[in-house]
């Protein structure tokens, strides 16, 4: 274990320490997750009738998962996406065995926490559920990479932008922790010479992305999923 990994470790601790009574006074109730039953049930029905790759990619989150067209954009992966619109990732940590274990992946890309902030979460709040997830996932298959999507900048959202660099900067470290787990940094990318979210990256919601905000994930993606990158960033092998 590398030295900086050891800080990491103090920095998310203390942060959890720190922020545990504001955590307990001021934490934002989950909203009910069985509301996506019914997207549940059409995954199961897809898989019925439909065979899924082996050692696949699973893309997993919220709308913005939902809206990237993997399939034609990453040609030749192995892939499986299993986005649902409007969820959180206390959402992700109820369905997480319909959505990502019974898939056994080899790579997991999770995008959350837009939602999340806009509801009222804070970052220690967002961070407990990720840490939750990636403990359901790496338990069921140690082997399993997780990429986790920083929560990006947006027109519609932009007054909640400070808490979710916040966010970023929390899970950030705490995926610093882990040599199976990389934080991808999807945000910087998307704002503009003026600090401020590019307009033609997004639709007139000003929330969802146009074709040209996917082709920036596309190619930070692609350079993340490149061969001996993530060996090269965690040298060492995996575990705490």
């Amino acid at each position: 274990m590398r030295p900086s990994r050891n800080s990491s470790f103090y920095v998310v601790a203390g942060f959890l320490v720190a922020g545990a009574p504001a955590l307990l006074s001021g934490q934002v109730a989950d909203p009910d997750a069985t509301r996506f039953e019914n997207a549940m049930a059409t995954f199961a029905r897809h898989d019925a009738k439909n065979s899924f790759p082996a050692d696949a990619t699973v893309f997993v989150g919220s709308s913005s998962i939902v809206g990237w067209d993997t399939g034609d954009r990453f040609r030749g992966m192995p892939l499986i996406n299993r986005g649902f619109g409007g969820s959180q990732m206390s959402d992700l940590v109820h369905y997480v065995e319909e959505t990502v274990l019974k898939y056994s992946p080899r790579t997991v890309v999770v995008y959350e926490g837009d939602n999340d902030t806009s509801a009222g979460k804070r970052s220690q709040q967002l961070l407990e559920d990720y840490r939750e997830f990636v403990e359901a996932v790496l338990a069921a298959q140690p082997s399993t990479r997780i990429i986790i999507l920083s929560i990006k900048p947006s027109l519609a959202r932009w007054d909640v932008w400070p808490e979710m660099q916040a966010s970023n900067a929390a899970i950030e470290a705490y995926a610093q922790m882990d040599a199976r787990v990389d934080f991808v940094d999807i945000g910087t990318a998307m704002l503009g010479a003026d600090g401020l979210p590019r307009p033609e990256l997004f639709v007139g919601d000003g929330l969802h992305m146009t074709p040209a905000g996917y082709d920036v994930w596309d190619e930070i993606l692609m350079e993340a999923l490149m061969p001996g990158m993530h060996a090269a960033h965690h040298p060492g092998g995996a575990g705490h």
